[in-house]
């Protein structure tokens, strides 16, 4: 039996998580040739095809990204999302942006007046490059992706393929976590966030993208019409992915991913006639029993301490008094900041500084609703309702995408629960924007003269 490219390229990926789990160097090279490859193709691509290959590439910088990262695959922190940047940058210059992607060029402008409140507190030197590198790059990779997508057409064909180039190293991811800890029972001890069983890299952004990798490999599911071979496949995938997922012991990717397929199985069901109605009841049954049979693994696996986590409990079985491990308190101190500072607010960078001379603790914010007040006072609140309202507004008048509330859910409750560390929100942003074509059923001749 021949391989088809899809089952060439799983392959593929999980070589590379075993070359880079063997010499980890080998991911800084990978980054590098990955840069390079797809902007060589984003270069080639004729006009007609220049978007489709941008948001290939961006969606598959997005997927691999933290994977890289916990293996020091990137020249520095932020790279990844500069990457993105360029491409849709290479994209813009060649394809054009819509008239109304506008807006975004507003909302990237209401964040300037930040970096001057920002350096003039604290001088140029030691403030400007965190400030726009760190905590910058995160809105200025959304505002651009946004630019990009905004009513820029994409079949629905050319969307399932970017979401696979996105679902393609997080395969790697999966297989890497198993290789760095195959003994659960050794690693997981508590109840918390488990470093070890991310790879050793921060539990929020590994479940973060994992979560993504869940949602699409579900929607692929569940839409999916291929014989039984395939879908077992896609079931053996999700249940991968979905088990380490878990296993991080980080709720907010895993809950989003849920919210995520639940709003997408709801808004297809709605759409289909009852022929594939049928079908997805059938496949939502095999569904549920997977995730069942996934989390019962994790939990032997973890000798319950997966069933304690998500009651809220520590290793002894007694519910914890703070459900948001923390985050309320930040979010309080940011709009605290904001009341203080309400018209141009603390500068940007200047949250996490203002908490360790306060507090003496140094955290990051988990928020970027409450950091984009904090930091930018009434300006934020504007720049941030730009980003709340318009896809709504687009969808208002324009429902072709199934996708689009899954998309946008996983925005918001993403960066509600981990900011914008990684590009993953700021990209799935963008596909919120994109107006999805689908190939009509050809009428034939016969049919077209019965109908007179």
């Amino acid at each position: 039996m021949k391989l088809s490219l899809y089952y060439k390229l799983l392959i593929f990926h999980i070589v590379l998580a075993i070359l880079v789990f063997v010499f980890k160097p080998f991911a800084l090279a990978y980054f590098m040739f990955i840069t390079v490859f797809f902007s060589y193709r984003i270069f080639m691509a004729s006009k007609k095809y220049k978007s489709f290959y941008v948001l290939v590439a961006c969606a598959y910088i997005v997927g691999i990204e933290v994977f890289l990262r916990m293996n020091g695959g990137t020249i520095f922190y932020e790279a990844s999302k500069y990457v993105v940047i360029l491409f849709v940058l290479m994209g813009m210059f060649s394809n054009g942006i819509s008239r109304s992607a506008f807006v975004y060029i507003v909302y990237m402008l209401l964040l300037i007046p930040g970096v001057f409140v920002s350096i003039s507190e604290m001088g140029f030197e030691t403030d400007i490059r965190r400030a726009v590198a760190f905590n910058l790059s995160g809105p200025v990779c959304l505002g651009l992706s946004a630019m990009f997508c905004f009513k820029r057409n994409i079949s629905f064909k050319q969307l399932k393929v970017i979401l696979i180039a996105l679902v393609l190293p997080l395969v790697s991811m999966a297989v890497y976590l198993i290789l760095y800890a195959p003994n659960l029972e050794e690693v997981v001890t508590s109840t918390n966030s488990n470093f070890a069983a991310s790879g050793g890299f921060g539990p929020n952004q590994v479940a973060t993208v994992l979560g993504l990798g869940i949602f699409v490999l579900s929607a692929k599911f569940f839409m999916s019409r291929e014989n039984v071979f395939h879908r077992t496949i896609d079931l053996f995938l999700l249940g991968l992915l979905g088990f380490r997922a878990l296993v991080t012991f980080s709720r907010g990717g895993v809950l989003t991913a849920v919210i995520m397929i639940f709003a997408f199985v709801g808004l297809y069901y709605l759409k289909v006639n009852l022929k594939t109605k049928f079908r997805i009841k059938f496949s939502l049954i095999l569904f549920v029993l997977i995730g069942l049979g996934t989390w019962f693994v994790g939990s032997i696996e973890t000798r319950g301490f997966l069933d304690k986590r998500y009651a809220n409990e520590d290793a002894a079985g007694r519910e914890k008094e703070d459900i948001t491990t923390g985050r309320a308190d930040l979010l309080a101190f940011e709009l605290g900041t904001f009341l203080e500072h309400p018209f141009l607010g603390l500068g940007v960078g200047k949250v996490k500084d203002e908490r360790l001379k306060e507090t003496g603790v140094e955290a990051a914010s988990h928020n970027e609703m409450s950091r984009i007040v904090a930091e930018h006072g009434m300006l934020g609140i504007i720049a941030f309702l730009i980003l709340l309202v318009t896809p709504l507004s687009y969808r208002l008048n324009n429902k072709r995408n199934v996708l689009f509330y899954s998309f946008y859910l996983f925005w918001l409750l993403t960066i509600n629960h981990s900011a914008m560390r990684i590009a993953a929100p700021a990209f799935i942003y963008g596909l919120c924007l994109l107006n999805i074509t689908y190939d009509k059923t050809p009428v034939h001749r016969k049919q077209a003269l019965s109908k007179r």
